[in-house]
């Protein structure tokens, strides 16, 4: 039976199928679901951030917003390529063994399929790292009726992208090549400073609803 994607599922249906004892989905699933929270709460913020008010920023605007709804599609389109690659682990795990050419394909075949698996999630730390380039972008230009709505994009983000990592982590171990195994780890280890930039637009925000 074709499995229905997951940005045609209704909230309930989704998070059943996270709850079930299912290789897929799961915290990678959960990670881009949190990226396309922040990218559409950003498009949220730059739709009202319109009008005469915000005329001097248009322009920077506009592009915020296109770039926001194009991470929240690709965040999405992550989603169900996560899905997909971990369910080739499964299926790769669950090839014979039963003598040593079999064994031989089997370890190559789960490899193979790991390094798959850890691309998506790494590719969700990317698309976290703009959203929060964004939303430094948006916060001093934005209506400040929903300057809230930045920092709950930002704190989406966050989660994204540390979600993401321990899921790029997780398949390292099984990754034999160097080169692949370094260029992953690389491109994991920026999760600490987009946590770091995340957190500190939502101080600022704080700020600015304390005024």
């Amino acid at each position: 039976m074709e499995r229905t994607l997951m940005r045609d599922q209704a909230i309930s249906e989704f998070l059943d199928a996270l709850a079930d004892r299912v290789p897929a989905p799961g915290g990678g699933a959960s990670a881009a679901l949190h990226a396309a929270q922040a990218g559409a709460l950003l498009a949220m913020v730059a739709r009202y951030s319109d009008g005469p008010k915000y005329a001097e920023h248009a322009e920077s605007i506009q592009r915020i917003l296109r770039a926001a709804e194009d991470l929240r599609a690709k965040a999405l389109q992550l989603a169900e390529d996560d899905a997909s690659a971990f369910g080739a682990v499964a299926d790769a795990y669950k090839l014979p063994k039963d003598s040593d050419e079999a064994k031989q394909a089997r370890s190559a075949a789960i490899a193979a399929a790991l390094v798959d698996a850890a691309k998506p999630p790494a590719e969700i730390i990317d698309v976290a790292g703009q959203i929060v380039d964004l939303a430094e972008q948006l916060l001093p230009v934005g209506n400040r009726n929903v300057v809230t709505d930045i920092a709950a994009a930002t704190e989406a983000a966050r989660a994204a992208a540390t979600t993401a990592r321990v899921n790029v982590e997780i398949n390292l171990g099984g990754i034999k090549d160097e080169l692949t195994r370094k260029a992953l780890t690389e491109r994991a280890d920026v999760t600490d400073e987009i946590a770091r930039r995340a957190e500190l637009v939502t101080a600022r925000v704080r700020e600015e609803i304390a005024k």
